[in-house]
């Protein structure tokens, strides 16, 4: 089946996300994105739902404390969304697609299994990400979203030595400060493993073939192949400071913004 994309947004959308949402329209899906406040000059085609519904406002509070003016802190959004994601999974609202996944084609899925991809040697990314709402690694972040200390029982030996040695030193108290990216592909990777799901991760070109470098996208380059490949399904781009960069000629990008204008 397509399923309809669904994926969460806090603050304003740039350039190369409104454009990725366009390719995701352009492939055939219904997207949905997530926000706490309105999102102007969204695609045609992208509907804006309520965040609160989902996932409350106030769970931020469990990560970190917010800004004097109650914005959020560095790492917050992100690890939010990693939360986020698992909730829409519960929910059943569809496949989740970061807002910087570009779609080169129809996503295909079936609803009884889980989608995901390598985006590492030996860790999944959860930038495109689809499991069944009774998923035993939806039923872990539900058990761990009823926690105050947000401790995953799957945390490493690796990163429970850090976390020890940080609050023995008089470091921070939280786990989430110990890593941006604790909640998100390590944490999937170590449940898809414990909970055998690992094999139906897709190869990393599926989704991740120049998220690790995202010269290939926004540099001049022959990319010809990429976009021939029927093996790469999209494009997660680490845009790293970008997202309103005006296309280079001759780049990926530059093809993306004509082809999805």
């Amino acid at each position: 089946m397509r399923p309809d994309i669904v994926t969460f947004w806090h603050g304003p959308l740039d350039r190369l996300r409104t454009l990725c949402l366009r390719s995701q329209v352009a492939a055939g899906h219904k997207v949905t994105v997530y926000s706490f406040d309105p999102l102007p000059g969204l695609p045609e085609g992208v509907a804006n739902a309520e965040a609160e519904a989902v996932l409350p406002h106030a769970f931020s509070e469990k990560l970190r404390p917010p800004q004097p003016d109650g914005s959020w802190r560095d790492w917050t959004t992100l690890q939010f969304s990693d939360f986020f994601r698992m909730r829409l999974m519960a929910q059943n609202a569809g496949l989740w697609l970061d807002a910087d996944v570009l779609l080169l084609r129809p996503v295909e899925i079936d609803p009884a299994k889980p989608y995901f991809a390598w985006e590492r040697p030996r860790q999944l990314g959860n930038s495109v990400l689809y499991l069944p709402a009774d998923d035993s690694i939806v039923t872990a972040f539900a058990d761990l979203m009823a926690q105050d200390e947000l401790t995953p029982n799957w945390l490493s030996l690796r990163h429970r030595m850090v976390f020890a040695m940080r609050r023995l030193r008089g470091g921070s108290q939280r786990l989430s400060d110990i890593r941006v990216a604790i909640y998100g592909p390590a944490s999937l990777t170590a449940l898809a493993r414990r909970g055998g799901q690992i094999g139906h991760a897709l190869p990393k070109q599926s989704f991740y073939a120049v998220h690790a470098e995202p010269k290939l996208f926004f540099d001049p380059s022959d990319f010809s192949g990429l976009i021939a490949d029927p093996d790469v399904i999209g494009l997660h781009i680490s845009p790293k400071g970008r997202g309103n960069q005006a296309p280079l000629p001759g780049s990926l990008h530059a093809w993306a913004a004509e082809r999805f204008a």
